[in-house]
């Protein structure tokens, strides 16, 4: 349940707004446990383990064809016999079909590799999207007021992304590349170990070359999705605030504020471009020196030492080869490292404290009354500032309790700790005469209907939203519903009236309006407690007027919780807390309040600029 008091206290501690402040978890480039993460993501993937072992053994035989292909490429050339020029044409058309077979063999196996692995990649981000968004449902309140939305929607969206696209794909890449060089290397050092040390001779260079470009790409691709992320932020924020942009007349200033952002990213993805663009041409120069070392070496063995020609052939196939799958492995690495790190992301909110569980052994709770009690009562967001101290009092079933004060004053953590959004750090709250820690919370939160400050729909119509509260409700139950609100009559001079499709983010619809369907919504729920927090803040007079008749009828044998600032809204009250710094310093019914002269009357005479008169 958002929360002006509770964004009250949380700036100072958090350092910023709880939806794009200062983040839960500190951001890192490089996984902190790299081991621990693939461990888990490894156990994942052998949910599939047929499907793995079938890849792995399809990029085992393509890769045992590749390295294969050189050999039989130096045995064609063994065939023709050049001081008799003659060829074996039998020995070479059957090489030459197997030279060919090898390579659709090849082909075959990768391709089929790439299918199963990617399957089982999108299937591994089914599971952890689907257990990620579970787990969210599970969380505490604490966490989202702790933790900026967008970074947890990157988590899950994003962060999952990477996994699948890279860690799947990479580790099909990466074992092929491991594969392809101990086979070669194997092969090679059984032909001729002098050719072999030529071949070597890449392997410092690719070593050099990849650290060197890797290094300083790396810092630039950093840089460039620092920038992209700043940039992003600015489009979000210029979107969501283009009225107050247009308002104050920044729009030079927040263009100016864009191209800046835009520059850097433009400088930066440049660089990054520029100096990744550097490998594949010097592994080009690399390959190629190889190449000719191997080539001269090759020429020198054969004519002075009485090797065969198709051996030197063979080396050369293998010079232009071998820094392939050597650059890849180095290259992949780093890109592992990146993506072992978004994996870490999302584990770490997996491993995120959830809400206290229900007792073993919880009895049903049904049939409420809506009899509450605080008792002695205390709280803390952060175990060291205390929001709450020594909270007391009940409410009886069917009256009403409202709670003023100013802002930051604690009256909606009351509410929170009643919903059980918050566990108390002290005392005992109740609902007919039963400790809520007690009750199943299912059952404890059928026992309210809610409307907060900040009102919440979702994508679907304006029936869907009103029946979320109670899916099973027939037609005609939601149309009384929204009636009773006083909502029927803009509803039904929409187009579509019921079947008009909204959204969570859209602004088809007024603050007023929204909040009159979330009104509704709390009608249709039908619960023996009623919480009303700022629930008329968006409405005008006239229809907070027309609210209030209706909630008159509304109250009538439920428990009532109002949070009003507008103190008009709350006279008639049947008991009203006046909550100053986490504690109740009067409470009373309106008459008697203002008889006392205390702070309840000065909020009074200072909302209505009239001097009441104090009793004698």
């Amino acid at each position: 349940m958002a929360s002006t008091e509770r964004n009250t206290i949380e700036l100072p501690r958090m350092g910023g707004p709880k939806a794009g402040g200062a983040a839960r978890f500190a951001p890192h480039e490089k996984p902190k446990n790299g081991r621990r993460t693939f461990g888990r993501l490894a156990a994942v993937f052998l949910r599939y383990k047929g499907a793995v072992v079938s890849s792995l053994v399809l990029t085992a035989l393509a890769s045992a064809a590749t390295v294969a292909v050189p050999v039989l490429t130096g045995k064609v050339f063994n065939t023709f016999d050049t001081a008799f020029r003659t060829v074996n044409t039998h020995t070479l058309f059957t090489l030459l079909c197997a030279i060919a077979a090898l390579y659709a063999g090849s082909w075959v196996a990768n391709t089929l590799s790439g299918v199963v692995i990617l399957k089982v990649s999108q299937r591994l981000v089914l599971i952890l999207r689907t257990e990620f968004f579970s787990k969210m449902q599970r969380l505490p309140l604490s966490f989202y007021d702790t933790t900026p939305r967008g970074d947890t929607m990157s988590r899950i969206t994003n962060d999952a992304d990477t996994i699948s696209s890279t860690i799947a794909q990479s580790a099909a890449q990466l074992v092929s590349g491991i594969l392809t060089l101990a086979l070669s290397l194997a092969v090679m050092l059984s032909l001729d170990v002098p050719l072999t040390l030529a071949v070597l001779v890449c392997v410092p260079l690719v070593v050099l070359l990849t650290r060197t470009i890797a290094g300083k790409s790396r810092d630039y691709f950093y840089a460039q999705q620092r920038s992209l992320g700043i940039l992003d932020g600015q489009i979000e924020e210029s979107i969501h605030g283009l009225k107050m942009v247009k308002a104050f007349t920044k729009e030079d200033e927040t263009l100016s504020r864009f191209s800046e952002v835009n520059k850097e990213l433009c400088e930066s993805s440049t660089k990054a471009q520029i100096w990744a663009g550097y490998m594949m041409p010097l592994m080009n120069v690399i390959n190629n020196l190889t190449f000719t070392i191997v080539a001269v070496a090759g020429g020198i063995l054969c004519t002075s030492h009485g090797l065969l020609i198709g051996t030197a052939v063979t080396f050369l196939g293998y010079a232009k080869q071998f820094a392939t799958p050597l650059n890849s492995i180095a290259g992949l690495f780093n890109t592992i490292q990146s993506a072992l790190a978004g994996a870490e992301r999302v584990f770490e909110v997996m491993d995120e404290t959830e809400e206290t569980p229900d007792i073993p052994g919880a009895a049903p709770f049904t049939r409420p009354q809506g009899n509450v009690a605080f008792l002695d009562v205390g709280f803390s967001y952060d175990k060291k500032t205390p929001v709450l101290s020594h909270i007391s009092f009940s409410a009886q079933a069917g009256h009403t309790v409202a709670l003023v004060g100013e802002t930051g004053s604690g009256k909606t953590t009351i509410v929170n700790l009643l919903n059980r959004f918050y566990d108390a750090d002290s005392g005992i709250i109740t609902i007919d005469d039963t400790d809520i820690r007690t009750i199943r919370r299912n059952d404890l939160r059928n026992c309210f209907s809610v409307v907060l400050q900040e009102t919440s729909l979702f994508s679907g119509t304006i029936m869907d939203n009103i029946r979320y509260s109670r899916p099973s409700a027939a037609d005609d139950e939601v149309k009384e519903a929204a009636r009773i609100a006083h909502a029927s009559e803009f509803i039904e001079r929409l187009p579509q009236q019921y079947e008009t499709h909204v959204s969570g983010s859209a602004d088809t619809l007024s603050e007023g309006q929204r909040q009159l369907l979330a009104i509704a919504r709390a009608v249709l729920c039908n619960s023996p407690i009623l919480i009303l927090d700022e629930a008329t803040s968006s409405v005008d007079t006239k229809t907070e007027k027309e609210i209030q008749r209706a909630l008159v009828q509304l109250r009538k044998g439920r428990t009532c919780f109002l949070i009003a600032h507008r103190l008009s809204t709350i006279r008639d009250a049947d008991n009203i807390l006046v909550i100053d710094n986490g504690k109740i310093l009067e409470n009373g019914t309106h008459a008697e309040l203002m008889r006392k002269c205390g702070h309840y009357y000065d909020m009074v005479c200072s909302q209505t600029g009239k001097h009441q008169g104090k009793a004698g």
